[in-house]
């Protein structure tokens, strides 16, 4: 199912994309399944508070947590084909603790670049993220970009992002001369990325294209400790495992000129991250 260069590719860069893993019958049935769960649940929203905006991704928010409330998405969390693969690029099975699902309509903000550890801080180790693509993605539609290779740094200190073009407001920044790349993908490709590369997508700026893609996020099989909004952890049978809950906070990394070379120097992570 996965070839040595598959391996090697993801450990010298960070990311890997396994194209048509999912079928366009199964890529149908998400697009379809999640699109009611948005009506439902915004209908609840809009019962409860009465504001409504027409910001997009009010109208299309994040569904987080899924396979909390939803079996369909807890069935595609552990899939035997995610764990495969994951099983093969880490050397042993990933704990699984998170679903997401993005609508990105026309319009929408993307998200600034960030490092997915930064949330989750697992311990030892790292996180990974399975990205499947339920449209098919490109730099027009705000597919996903990654810096190559930044699977090696450490966790970097954030800044200020421009919620403008982000729905998020802290960012990271980029090494002069570091720039990320579009990973251009179709319907039922899986993008399977470190915790620690350095990612994010800019806004979809078509007229009639989404760019929807149900996440899920793992921990790598020798975590002792997660950030507590990421329990309960789940073995990829389903069934629970009992880890510690990390903190927030230590040391990260700023880029600083020295002699012309970019290098990362640590410095205390701030309190309100």
């Amino acid at each position: 199912m996965i070839s040595e260069a598959q391996i090697q590719q993801y450990q010298a860069q960070g990311f890997l994309v396994m194209p048509a893993l999912f079928s366009p019958e199964e890529v149908a049935f998400f697009r379809e399944h999640y699109e009611a769960m948005r009506l439902r649940e915004n209908q609840v929203r809009k019962d409860q508070d009465g504001f409504e905006s027409a910001d997009p991704l009010y109208i299309y928010p994040r569904l987080m947590q899924p396979h909390r409330r939803d079996e369909a998405s807890l069935r595609w969390l552990i899939d035997e084909r995610l764990n495969r693969v994951m099983t093969a690029l880490l050397g042993q099975e990933p704990y699984a603790v998170q679903t997401m699902f993005y609508f990105k309509p026309p319009g929408a903000r993307g998200q600034a670049l960030h490092q997915d550890q930064y949330y989750l801080r697992v311990q030892p180790g790292t996180c990974m993220a399975a990205w499947m693509a339920v449209d098919d993605c490109d730099e027009q539609n705000g597919c996903l970009r990654v810096a190559p290779g930044s699977h090696t740094w450490p966790l970097l200190c954030t800044v200020e992002a421009d919620t403008s073009q982000s729905f998020t407001d802290v960012t990271v920044d980029l090494p002069e001369g570091v720039e990320a790349a579009p990973v251009v993908m179709r319907a039922g490709d899986v993008l399977f990325f470190n915790g620690q590369i350095v990612h994010g997508s800019l806004p979809n700026s078509t007229e009639d294209r989404f760019r929807r893609a149900l996440i899920g996020h793992y921990l790598v099989g020798e975590a002792e400790k997660v950030y507590r909004w990421y329990h309960p952890v789940l073995r990829m049978d389903g069934s629970e495992v009992t880890l510690g809950e990390s903190e927030r906070g230590g040391a990260c990394g700023v880029w600083v000129n020295r002699e012309g070379e970019a290098e990362l120097e640590m410095q205390a992570e701030l309190a309100s991250t």
